[in-house]
Parts: C-alpha cells; structure tokens; sequence
C-alpha cells in the first residue's frame, strides 16, 4: 500500500505533498500515536532512589502497566507532550497548564490493587513543593521549620514554593503492604495485616545490629550475600548493617559474631501522624491502623482526627472546621465521616531508607500511577546488569 501523503492541486488533480510536509504529518502522528500509548497503556519509568532496593535497584529501567488498574484519564490535559510538571533544561518551568482541570475518572483495569504488589503513584504530600528541596516533602520542611504559621513563612521565604494537580505530582514506587479495608499494624519491624503475619519480600532490608569480636565481617563474604552498604560502627565491636532476612541469617553463622538482632528505630517526632499527643508511634512499631474504604464510615473525635484531616479536606475536597474535638464538614456539624475512595498503605522494601506511607499516611486511589511490571534496562557500577534485563517485577 502506498502509504505517501497527497493533496489536491488547484485543477483537482492530486499533488504529493513535499518531503518536509510528510515528515512533519509523520512527527505529528508519533507524537499522538505515542503519547496514547503513555497514557492508557504502558509508561516507561526509572529507579532514582535506593527505598526499593534489593527488589529494584537505582537505575533500573522500568514498564508500567497502565491496564494493569485501569488507565487514569488525565486530570491535567492540557501539557507539553512527553513531559511531567517541568519543561526540560528548566528548574521552575511548570510543563502543563491547570485552565483546563477534569475530575478523577479510571478506566476499567484487569484487576485491582492488591497487596504485596509493587505500585507506581503520585506522591500524596506533592500538592505543594518547595522547588529546590523536591526530594523532601514540603510539609516535612515547615515542621522542621517549627510548624504552623512561622515554619510557612520561613519556608515561602527561602523557597519558590508552588502547587501541583494530583497527576503532575512526583511519581513514588513502593509496596502495597495494605489495602483498602485492611488493618495494619507493624511489631518490632514485621507487618501484620489484619492480625496475620504478611510476606517478608526476599529483597526487603533492615537494619541489623551485629556484634563480633571486634572485627568488621570481611568485604568478600558480605558481596557473596549481596550486603553492599557499608556498615557503621557503634563502637565495642557493635557494627549496623543494612541487609535481607536471608543474608542476616547467613552472618549469624559467622564465627566471629556473637550476637545479632534487628536495630529498631525509635523516632515517633517524624512518624505519620505526627501527633505524639496521640500516637507515640515509630518506623518499626506502628498501628493498628485501619486502611480507609469507599462507603465506610467512621467515628471522629480529637484523638483519632489526624488520621482522616487531610483525607477529608484535601484527597476529598471537603471543607473541614474544627473547635475543641466538634467538627463541621461542609457547614453541617457531624461526628462522623463516609469515605469517597479507597486508600492503600505503601512501603519500600528498603525498610528503613524509605520514604513512604509511615511518614506521610495514606496513598488515594486517584493518585495511583499503575503497577510495576518489567524491567527493559539496568545500569550500575559503569556496566550494564545483564541478569535484570526483561525480568518481571514481583
């Protein structure tokens, strides 16, 4: 079939369009054809933070699957093609314009979240950022500002700070450990979901303590495990190691280790909910927490509002008064609250070099990006990982 592009002349007759016409139809055409792909198929995506590791590694190449859960209508159509929420070679350039913004609609998918499925989605807490600290949430930053009003204003004043739409926000991959009516609690760094010990990931670290007769564990025998940060040292012969259940069973057998354990976090001041008046909880011992689901509807009383303010008010769009544990939802005074979405609970399987649900609550089912599936490329250590390519995500 002759696939050449052609016009009509002004005797009718046709006339074959010129070669930089076609290449312009055939540019224009990629584009569309490719973008469509993006947004309602598969998206390419890359590993730039270790908070997955062992299970995905720093540059690691991924496909996600947008059909896995249903492909997200855009909720911020209008946008440079290719581009997330910066134009290239720019820092503060916002790649997309809110004039046009329509409401969280998702196709049907081949199945649902479930847990222990690897997830790509849009950081909760990027509804505001801070430019130049993209990495770190901005609310984070106006708490360690000294809250409230004065950390605002310290923050808008040494930082560009602006907003972003729900799609445009920064795109986290992390571990459903929990979904949508599932209660959640973690005990000496095992989760429990719904008072049931959950699958340990093969490639999920923590922290171990390990106590040897003074000598560090030899370099060879920790590559042989796959244990490649290095270690800290606690003085008296206590080394910290960061590694998988596997390879801390492994070391226990050395002989020159004569005790190891999990090293348990103890910081509660960090730790989602933020409210240490109410919840004294820590990276490693946290909850029960009950996940919120669609059509579920829950008490509401001082202690347990910092759990559901920002589900109400921000994810919900509902507007919220409070006044010494009495609260008004959209002008009515109530007691109570119906949840409009489902919510998941998100961890990395680097346990404790992750940034994620423990620190910044609930992930919304509209910010759900799609699930993780193979990896096509991975880099590291100047050479390309071989063993990694086109393996699927688990």
């Amino acid at each position: 079939m002759n696939l050449a592009f052609w016009r009509r002349n002004k005797d009718g007759q046709k006339k074959k369009k010129s070669a930089v016409r076609e290449w312009l139809d055939a540019a224009i055409f990629a584009i569309i054809a490719a973008t469509l792909i993006r947004t309602f198929i598969f998206e390419a995506y890359t590993i730039p933070t270790p908070s997955m590791e062992k299970t995905l590694l720093v540059n690691d190449f991924l496909f996600v699957s947008k059909v896995s859960y249903g492909p997200r209508i855009p909720m911020t159509p209008l946008a440079v093609p290719f581009t997330h929420h910066t134009l290239p070679f720019t820092k503060y350039t916002k790649a997309y314009s809110e004039s046009v913004q329509w409401k969280y609609h998702r196709l049907p998918g081949f199945s649902d979240i479930h847990r222990n499925e690897v997830v790509v989605f849009n950081f909760p807490e990027g509804d505001t950022v801070a430019l130049e600290m993209q990495d770190q949430s901005y609310y984070g930053l106006v708490r360690n500002a000294g809250g409230g009003d004065a950390g605002r204003q310290a923050v808008w004043t040494q930082f560009h700070v602006t907003s972003r739409p729900v799609d445009k926000r920064e795109n986290y991959i992390k571990r459903c450990v929990a979904e949508a009516g599932d209660t959640l609690q973690i005990k000496d760094a095992v989760v429990f979901i719904n008072g049931q010990q959950a699958p340990i990931p093969p490639g999920s670290q923590n922290y171990y303590q390990v106590k040897t007769n003074g000598d560090e564990i030899n370099q060879d025998r920790l590559q042989e495990l796959d244990v490649t940060d290095p270690p800290s040292s606690e003085g008296q012969g206590l080394f910290q190691y960061n590694m998988t259940h596997t390879a801390a069973n492994a070391v226990k057998a050395f002989p020159i280790v004569s005790d190891i354990h999990l090293d348990l976090q103890n910081d509660y001041l960090s730790v989602w909910p933020q409210d240490p008046n109410h919840y004294k909880w820590t990276q490693d011992n946290f909850g029960p927490l009950y996940i919120p689901k669609k059509g579920v509807t829950v008490h509401l009383d001082s202690s347990n509002i910092a759990l559901y303010r920002r589900i109400i008010h921000v994810y919900e769009n509902n507007t919220l008064e409070e006044n010494n544990g009495h609260f008004v939802i959209n002008g009515k005074p109530t007691d109570s609250y119906t949840f409009k979405m489902n919510y998941y609970w998100m961890m990395g399987d680097n346990r404790n070099n992750s940034l994620d649900s423990r620190y910044w609550g609930f992930v919304p089912e509209d910010h759900v990006v799609g699930k993780a599936w193979m990896i096509w490329m991975s880099y590291g250590n100047g050479s390309i990982r071989w063993r990694r390519l086109f393996s699927l995500i688990k």
